[in-house]
């Protein structure tokens, strides 16, 4: 079957998944991005779009309108207004995919909206960086209509799967992971800085290899620095939705929230050992 696509949010995620999913035979594929309204981006967004053979809708309602299928990829805080503002527009029969990094909460709200309008709502939970497996990036994907769309999207090439048919559980299970990850890469910026900053990284890592054989602590904070500073302000919001989550629990959100505090500043930053980048983002 082939199936008409809309893109709401057309950053990295969005544009990976338009190219590819035209590529792999979508009927056809239009995407929305807010920052087509602004002169600063709209000329790259348009000429990614052109490149691919996206068309660029002039609105979100304009992208959906007589699509079968939704994707929702927009920034953490963007989520429940998205969907809130595109319920109005969607009808029965479409299938509103949110593959954000948002709380259990914020997808079921977001849900909430969608199935009002009669068009089914299905959240998806992106598992592992999409830049080297780009469309079979590996998704988790919940709610009533979760095995419908990876009838559909798992045709075209994707790798979602079901995990239950409740809104929130496919969204938990990212953010729970996703606290382990950006905190270790939280630890890892932090002791590298200080360690840089008393001149004993070979011998702090050399100590680090002791306990965790088979670890090049060295590499590792290079590595992580980088995703940082690419990542980190999208990675700072998951984490605050990942903070609002743990307090939804009744726990103490405070470590979540110091994460993504890390990680914004990791965005801005490099490490002590990085003169150059350092240098150049001066």
């Amino acid at each position: 079957m082939a199936i008409r696509i809309a893109l709401i949010g057309y950053g990295e995620v969005g544009g990976i998944f338009g190219a590819d999913l035209l590529r792999a035979g979508a009927a056809a594929l239009a995407a929305y991005d807010i920052k087509l309204d602004d002169p600063r981006f709209a000329p790259a967004l348009r000429a990614k779009a052109q490149a691919a053979g996206v068309r660029l809708a002039a609105s979100a309602a304009d992208a959906a309108s007589g699509c079968d299928l939704v994707v929702s990829a927009v920034t953490a805080d963007a989520v429940l207004a998205v969907a809130e503002g595109l319920a109005p527009h969607l009808a029965p029969g479409q299938i509103f995919f949110d593959v954000n990094s948002a709380s259990p909460e914020t997808k079921k709200a977001a849900a909430r909206a969608v199935e009002a309008s009669g068009a089914d709502y299905v959240e998806g939970a992106v598992m592992a960086p999409i830049t080297g497996p780009r469309l079979a990036v590996p998704i988790l994907a919940g709610g009533p209509k979760a095995a419908a769309a990876a009838d559909l999207l798992n045709a075209l090439g994707m790798r979602l799967r079901p995990v239950s048919d409740v809104h929130g559980r496919a969204s938990a299970m990212k953010l729970c992971r996703s606290i382990m990850i950006k905190g270790i890469e939280a630890l890892m910026l932090d002791c590298a800085r200080a360690a840089a900053a008393f001149d004993v990284e070979a011998e702090v890592y050399a100590s680090l290899e002791d306990t965790f054989p088979g670890v090049d602590f060295a590499k590792l904070a290079q590595t992580m620095a980088g995703r940082v500073r690419q990542h980190g302000v999208r990675r700072a919001a998951e984490m605050r939705e990942a903070a609002d989550m743990v307090a939804d629990l009744g726990l103490d959100p405070a470590l979540v929230r110091a994460v993504a505090a890390a990680q914004a500043r990791g965005a801005a930053s490099a490490l002590p050992s990085e003169p150059q980048e350092r240098a150049v983002r001066a």
